[in-house]
């Protein structure tokens, strides 16, 4: 029997320097259901900003030049029609409540057109609707695109860094309106619960093939300047404080940090340091070889209350190529035991630095590829799509009941 199509409705775009959920369930899926994913709403001033040359966005196909719906190839070698809706306004930084309702409901209605035009023309009938940590546009969705089931599918805490406070509310009533949510923690699974008794846990995973050829298969001889690296994102999760303690009492290490330089103050305090050293962002191609050139790697999160809810992609990428692993204890992590070290001050994360790389073996290495595989992608995406697959069977049983 065919397969339910998915309609995405995503928070973030599909191509990008860094590795998103979203994309890797969404190219799996694609094995056995058509995706249609809906492109994060750029709006007009990006539009601007990309005329200036300041930034990139798909202009041309958000003003309807080139055609707004295309197939792309995933990196799986499956397809996916892929959406770019037209600008809408920007309206988060609007403080008035009644102006932005009016506002936003504007590009609501846009939005809608655009994606139920966009279904009529691929013949989307009776869709899976998940939408990928986005309730603003989740919202009005809900029973506006003809769809079977409408999942929410969460994959970080909810935080006002972006939309506001009017988040909460919008994340409240898309939580209790939708059939299911879909959380990538289990901690985001006990925050939701409340809200929607259908809710469970997928978590992230990682694109095992393409990491494991780079993972070694000995410790490897660093001589006298092990390296600690961290890939990803340097941002206001970055625990600065932790990070630059151990850059001063381990001098004999080298830090390399690699990403996007979203908080500056994360350079301004480290990059003085004569063992410390910053590289632009890479493609996710580059990654595996740069994680594997590491002697341990590092996931310096700040430990508060929207940290808690994070799985990071990162560690079973770390874990994939052999290489240890330190964090501070951000979130309750318990699968990961034995496989990567939490840390709840300064100083136990240097000295869990220094044991991780004294104590290596090819005993851990193994042990640390082979729990990594165990979370690959495509374990994710099959859970994910038997998920979807029991939610369907279950609305439809309560339907002609």
């Amino acid at each position: 029997m065919k397969k339910a199509p998915i309609v995405c409705i995503s928070n973030t775009t599909w191509h990008g320097a860094y590795t998103k959920s979203t994309v890797q369930l969404m190219s799996l899926l694609a094995r056995e259901r058509e995706v249609l994913f809906v492109e994060y709403p750029f709006t007009v001033k990006d539009v601007l900003m990309t005329w200036l040359g300041r930034q990139q966005a798909p202009v041309k196909r958000m003003l309807g030049i080139k055609p707004r719906v295309q197939k792309i190839e995933t990196a799986y070698g499956t397809t996916v029609h892929h959406l770019v809706v037209p600008p809408v306004l920007p309206v988060d930084f609007i403080p008035v409540d009644a102006v932005f309702e009016i506002l936003f409901r504007r590009n609501a209605r846009q939005y809608r057109r655009t994606v139920r035009r966009a279904m009529r023309q691929l013949g989307f009938d009776d869709a899976i609707v998940v939408t990928a940590y986005n309730p603003f546009y989740g919202l009005p969705m809900i029973g506006k695109l003809d769809e079977l089931l409408n999942v929410y599918y969460c994959y970080d805490g909810i935080g006002t860094r972006r939309h506001g406070k009017r988040i909460f509310e919008r994340d409240r009533r898309f939580s209790e309106a939708v059939d299911a949510i879909i959380a990538s923690s289990d901690f985001i699974r006990q925050e939701k619960l409340p809200r929607n008794p259908a809710t469970y846990t997928v978590k992230n995973g990682v694109d095992y093939a393409t990491f494991q050829p780079f993972a070694r298969q000995e410790v490897r001889d660093y001589g006298n300047r092990p390296k600690v690296g961290y890939l990803g994102s340097m941002d206001h999760r970055f625990d600065i404080d932790t990070v630059e303690y151990a850059i001063k009492v381990l001098p004999d290490f080298e830090f390399e940090f690699v990403g996007s330089l979203r908080n500056e103050a994360v350079r301004d305090r480290l990059e003085p340091y004569p063992n410390a050293t910053f590289r632009p962002p890479v493609r996710p191609d580059e990654v595996p070889a740069l994680m594997a050139d590491c002697e341990v790697g590092i996931i310096p999160y700040l430990v508060n209350d929207i940290n808690r809810s994070i799985y990071p992609l990162k560690i079973n990428e770390y874990l994939a190529v052999g290489v240890p692993v330190v964090m501070t204890a951000f979130a309750d992590l318990p699968e990961f035991d034995g496989y990567a070290a939490q840390t709840d001050s300064p100083e136990a994360f240097s000295t869990a630095l220094r044991e991780a790389i004294a104590t290596d073996s090819p005993e851990q290495i193994q042990a640390r590829t082979a729990f990594a595989q165990k979370n690959s992608w495509q374990a994710k995406a099959m859970e994910f799509d038997q998920l979807l697959t029991e939610l369907c069977q279950e609305k439809a049983a309560t339907t002609t009941t």
